[in-house]
C-alpha cells in the first residue's frame, strides 16, 4: 500500500528536526571562536548578500542596509516579574549606554500616553510547506484576520509572504483590509514542498520593509515587524540565522514567531511543554526584540489579538550618536536599562554607522 505523500513529507521533516536541533544547539553551545574557525575551513559556508528586490538605480547596492545614525532609534519591551508588560515608565527611569558609556535620551514616545496609536508596518511571512494541515490554514486565516482588526484604529500597512519550497509575496504592502483578506484567501492553495525556507523568508520580509514601507507616518518613527507563522522547522535555507538577525537589527525590525500544533504532534503530546525547534534556538526573536508564541489546536485568535498588542506596545527611544561615531563606519552597542527588577527587551543590540 503506498505511503500518503502527507505522511512521507512529516517523516522526512521528523528527520530534519533531529539534525537541525542537534546543529542549533552546537551554534548556540560552541564558542564564537570555534564556530568561526569551522567557518574559516569551509568556504561553502560563506554567506552571499540574496537578491530579493530589483536594486534601485539611484541608491545603494540591494545587499547593503544602511541606517540614518543623525539618531537611532531602539524599540523597548519592559516586562515585570510575572513576564506582563509594564507601560507606565517615563523619560527619566531608563538610561541609555552606548558602547557603555551613558549617553542623554533625546527622543522618547509611549503609544498609550502620547494620545496618538502608533503606525506599524508588518509583513506577514506564512508557511505553507507540506507539515501544515489544510485546518490550520483555515484557522489561521481567521487568526490573521482578528490580528489586524485588533490594530484598526492604528495607521498599518501590511504585506504577505509566503515559504515552503520558495519564498513568494502575495501583497506587497497596503492599508486595504479587503485586498489583505484576498491575499489569506489564496492561502491554501499556495503549492508547498519538502523544504521550508524561513530565514530566507524572514530575511525577503526585511528587505521589503527596508525598500518599500516608508520609515514615517504622519511625522512618527513606524513600528517594523515581520510575524512568522510556522512550524518551526527551516529546512534548505541559503541565508544563516546570523545574517538575517543582523539584518534586521540594522534594518531596527523585531521578528515574531508563531508556532503551530503541527510541530507538536510530530514529537509530543500537546498537553506537555512544548519541545524548543531550531527556530527558537535560533534566537531569531530575543535577539531582535520579538517574542516566540505556541498556537494550540482549538483557537487561534485570542492568540494573534495579544501578539497584536505585544507587537505595538513598545517604548520608543532614541539618540543622536557623537560626531565621531557618525561616520567611522563601525558597529556601536547599545543597552538599554529600566528600574530595578524589570526586564528589557530590546529591538537591536546596536547600530552601525555610516563610513561616508
Amino acid at each position: 500500500m503506498p505511503v500518503p505523500a502527507q505522511h512521507l513529507r512529516r517523516a522526512l521533516r521528523l528527520l530534519h528536526y533531529a539534525v537541525l536541533l542537534l546543529g542549533a544547539f552546537a551554534a548556540v553551545i560552541l564558542p564564537p571562536a570555534a564556530t568561526a574557525q569551522g567557518q574559516d575551513q569551509n568556504p561553502t559556508n560563506a554567506q552571499r548578500p540574496r537578491r530579493v528586490t530589483p536594486p534601485d538605480p539611484q541608491g545603494e547596492p540591494d545587499e547593503v542596509i544602511r541606517v540614518d545614525t543623525d539618531l537611532v532609534p531602539v524599540d523597548v519591551t519592559v516586562t515585570d516579574a510575572e513576564g506582563q508588560p509594564v507601560r507606565n515608565l517615563r523619560q527619566e527611569d531608563f538610561k541609555l549606554y552606548e558602547d557603555g558609556k551613558e549617553r542623554p535620551i533625546s527622543f522618547f514616545n509611549v503609544e498609550k500616553r502620547s494620545g496618538m496609536e502608533r503606525p506599524v508596518a508588518i509583513v506577514f511571512t506564512l508557511d505553507v510547506s507540506g507539515s501544515m494541515t489544510v485546518e490550520e490554514m483555515v484557522r489561521l486565516r481567521g487568526a490573521l484576520q482578528a490580528f489586524s482588526t485588533q490594530l484598526s484604529e492604528h495607521a498599518t500597512l501590511y504585506a504577505v509572504m509566503t515559504f515552503g519550497m520558495n519564498v513568494k509575496t502575495l501583497q506587497n504592502f497596503t492599508s486595504d483590509t479587503q485586498k489583505l483578506d484576498k491575499a489569506f484567501e489564496r492561502l491554501a492553495r499556495e503549492p508547498n514542498g519538502l523544504s521550508t525556507h524561513t530565514y530566507d523568508a524572514v530575511d525577503d520580509a526585511i528587505r521589503l520593509l527596508v525598500r518599500h514601507a516608508p520609515r514615517t507616518r504622519e511625522r512618527r518613527l513606524m513600528k517594523r515587524a515581520v510575524v512568522v507563522v510556522t512550524d518551526g522547522f527551516p529546512v534548505g535555507d541559503t541565508v544563516s540565522a546570523q545574517t538575517v538577525i543582523e539584518r534586521a537589527n540594522a534594518a531596527d525590525v523585531s521578528i515574531y514567531t508563531v508556532t503551530l500544533p503541527s510541530y507538536s504532534r510530530l514529537l509530543a503530546s500537546t498537553e506537555r511543554t512544548p519541545l524548543p525547534t531550531p527556530l527558537d534556538v535560533s534566537g531569531l526573536t530575543e535577539k531582535t526584540g520579538g517574542t516566540s508564541v505556541y498556537a494550540n489546536d482549538r483557537d487561534y485568535q485570542p492568540l494573534f489579538r495579544a501578539l497584536a498588542e505585544e507587537v505595538t506596545n513598545a517604548y520608543v527611544i532614541a539618540f543622536y550618536p557623537t560626531d565621531e561615531k557618525r561616520r567611522d563606519g563601525q558597529f556601536h552597542t547599545i543597552r538599554i536599562e529600566a528600574p530595578h527588577g524589570l526586564a528589557v527587551r530590546q529591538s537591536r543590540p546596536g547600530y552601525k554607522s555610516s563610513d561616508k
